[in-house]
């Protein structure tokens, strides 16, 4: 008997599910399939197979995928990082391997065809992409199916020590639904990439976040009493706050990464669309 669980995170359908569910799902086959690791530098998680599906979040390079069917160049899987599952274009993924030894630090450094920046890039990695760097030329090391400068890699186990600081980098960068890449971002996108830039774990989704991060922060009614790094949610949205007063989040109102008043976005979205903040979380 199918029990309740989040659709998000369980590799189950009517035809095929995770060999691990068996007992807990029906399904006509079972399989525990194969991980995979995303090569390109990023591949969309869709919830449906086609690239007009919604698109639901990001995988960059260096990722690993259980992969439990691929068809028609679309492979059906979950994340090992965050547990979301959907479906990811074959071509992204290559074989496992080991973790990536370095990530990515800039925003974006981009892929040449050699150890050169006058020659044509052919692609671009973004903030926390995961590679394993080979030896180069100069000041370019090989890794992704080409040369990156390595002054924009650091080692896999340097964590940032502010992950605001990590978000307050991205200010201005355009908002986009399900992205995670420093190309376009959702506002728990913002979030779970800024986390794991400092090394901390985080689920992908609003609800997930404000279920699993930190501890709850009494709100006061002149939302006073908050400090930095503190996490406001409200129903399907939240942000970081920079200070006391002073929100960063990505939201559809300015299309971007902003810093707001939080006074003023509270106002807003209580009106407007979210309704009140549900709860203030604090990491640490």
């Amino acid at each position: 008997m199918n029990l309740t669980l989040d659709p998000r995170l369980t590799p189950a359908r009517p035809d095929l599910a995770d060999e691990r569910l068996r007992g807990r799902v029906e399904a006509t086959r079972f399989t525990a399939g194969e991980r995979r690791r995303v090569t390109a530098p990023s591949a969309p998680l869709r919830r449906s197979p086609g690239p007009d599906a919604p698109l639901d979040t990001e995988a960059l390079c260096g990722e690993a995928v259980r992969v439990f069917e691929e068809q028609d160049g679309q492979a059906w899987g979950q994340l090992v990082r965050d547990g979301y599952v959907g479906y990811l274009p074959g071509a992204a993924l290559g074989p496992d391997g080991p973790e990536p030894t370095h990530r990515v630090t800039a925003l974006r450094t981009f892929i040449y065809p050699g150890p050169s920046l006058k020659l044509p890039a052919f692609g671009h990695l973004s903030l926390g992409a995961g590679v394993t760097p080979e030896p180069g030329e100069g000041d370019y090391v090989r890794a992704a199916g080409g040369f990156v400068f390595a002054g924009h890699l650091a080692p896999a186990d340097r964590h940032a020590p502010d992950f605001v600081a990590v978000a307050e980098r991205l200010l201005g960068t355009p908002y986009l639904w399900g992205g995670k890449k420093s190309l376009g971002l959702d506002c728990s996108g913002l979030v779970q990439l800024a986390l794991a830039m400092a090394g901390i774990a985080a689920p992908r989704d609003t609800d997930m976040m404000e279920q699993a991060l930190g501890q709850p922060v009494e709100l006061r009614p002149d939302l006073g009493g908050l400090r930095r790094g503190d996490l406001v949610f409200w129903r399907g949205h939240m942000g970081i706050m920079q200070d006391e007063a002073r929100l960063l989040h990505a939201n559809g109102h300015h299309m971007e990464v902003a810093s707001e008043s939080l006074a003023e976005a509270e106002r807003r979205i209580r009106e407007k669309s979210f309704g009140p903040i549900t709860s203030v979380r604090r990491l640490g």
